[in-house]
C-alpha cells in the first residue's frame, strides 16, 4: 500500500512563494493521478490542483490559476505544488492525495491521503 509523505509548508508573508511536496513510498508515483487539496479552519477540504498518471494533464481550481504550478519527479517519486503569490485566504493545511484513474476534484475519490502540511500567508 502506497504511502504518501509531505514536506514543506510554513509560514509566509503575502505575494511571496512556498513549495510543498508529497513523495510516494511503496509505489511509483507513475502510477497514480496525484493531487492536492487544503482545508482552512472551519471549511470543507478542496480541490486545488491535480496531475494525472500519464503525466499529460493537469488541471486547477480558477482560484489558483497563474499562481500555483503542479509539477512532478519521477526519478524521486515526488510531486510538488509550487505556491507564488500568496494571498491570506490561501492559508489552509495542504493535503496530497493519490488515485488510480482520471483526475478527480472530489474528495471522495481518492484512495490515499498524506498528513497534511500547514501554509500560513500573513504579515
Amino acid at each position: 500500500q502506497v504511502q504518501l509523505v509531505e514536506s514543506g509548508g510554513g509560514l509566509v508573508q503575502p505575494g511571496g512563494s512556498l513549495n510543498v511536496s508529497c513523495t510516494t513510498v511503496g509505489d511509483y508515483v507513475t502510477s497514480y493521478t496525484m493531487a492536492w487539496f487544503r482545508q482552512a479552519p472551519g471549511k470543507e477540504r478542496e480541490f486545488v490542483a491535480a496531475f494525472s498518471a500519464s503525466g499529460g494533464f493537469t488541471r486547477y481550481t480558477d482560484s489558483v490559476k497563474g499562481r500555483f504550478t503542479i509539477s512532478r519527479d519521477n526519478a524521486k517519486n515526488t510531486v510538488y505544488l509550487q505556491m507564488n503569490s500568496l494571498k491570506p485566504e490561501d492559508t489552509a493545511v495542504y493535503y496530497c492525495a493519490a488515485r488510480h484513474g482520471p483526475t478527480s476534484t472530489s474528495t471522495s475519490m481518492y484512495d490515499y491521503w498524506g498528513q497534511g502540511t500547514q501554509v500560513t500567508v500573513s504579515s
